[in-house]
């Protein structure tokens, strides 16, 4: 078969609806999953003219369906080229001792689990066929801390970490690994964050440039069609205004 297969996660908006119409070309062949079906019919309405398109409705951090979604792909999609890990959130900004226990547990299911699990079903196809890559993506805030990032942080620490240690894992094979951090990017994330909060949410990139879904699907469609011996460990972007702060002192008043 000419082209690839690319097998998106969170595919219905953000980032992974954005991968999905850059890596819509003549001959490639796209999974879109999501747990929203109706965004993903939309994009397959949008993007069906152009190439072969596979929706499936899924939620990442449910094991059986993840194991359920790949063994039934038609056979034109079993051999996926491109993984990408996008499906995940944050919830909530609260410190640490005031946060929903649940919104901690959902961000573990989807944004470790659902990484797992996907990439542990997918895998070995790539390792057995000697070719493929996996993209995760991970965030700024796997590595730099700020306050209500805390299980978010770590959840993002952890998709670092283990892009890493596939690296060793596949050392010897063709298969590539990507871990790809962006900084502060207006897509839904801060309304899923604060729970459909639209006035919350648009405060958190008011007065800036922040970058956009179409900022992070073009870097991954660069890393993707890299030459097959290059691969890209880590990338990490922001906005222009975006930086690092100082470092935060508590001085009791004096």
């Amino acid at each position: 078969m000419s082209g690839q297969t690319i097998f998106i996660t969170g595919a219905s908006s953000g980032f992974g609806a954005a991968c999905a119409r850059v890596f819509a070309r003549p001959g490639n062949r796209l999974i879109l999953t999501a747990r929203r079906i109706d965004p993903l019919i939309r994009l397959l309405e949008e993007l069906s003219s152009i190439c072969a398109v596979h929706i499936v409705p899924l939620d990442v951090s449910d094991r059986q369906a993840v194991q359920g979604a790949v063994d039934a792909l038609p056979e034109q999609f079993r051999e996926i080229d491109v993984l990408l890990n996008n499906a995940g959130l944050a919830l909530g900004l609260e410190p640490a001792h005031q946060v929903d226990l649940d919104d901690w547990e959902t961000m573990v299911d989807t944004n470790i689990k659902g990484v797992m699990y996907c990439t542990r079903l997918i895998l070995p196809g790539m390792v057995a066929r000697n070719r493929g890559h996996i993209v995760n993506i991970s965030s700024t805030a796997s590595a730099w801390p700020y306050p209500g990032g805390n299980v978010y942080g770590g959840t993002k620490a952890f998709v670092t970490q283990f892009s890493r240690n596939l690296r060793c894992d596949l050392l010897g094979t063709r298969v590539r690994v990507t871990c790809i951090q962006p900084g502060m990017a207006e897509t839904e994330f801060s309304t899923v964050r604060f729970k459909g909060d639209e006035e919350k949410a648009a405060k958190v990139y008011a007065g800036t440039e922040a970058l956009t879904a179409a900022d992070i699907a073009e870097t991954v469609q660069w890393v993707v069609n890299r030459p097959p011996h290059v691969n890209i460990n880590t990338l990490e972007l922001m906005s222009i205004d975006q930086a690092w702060g100082p470092f935060a002192i508590h001085r009791e008043q004096q």
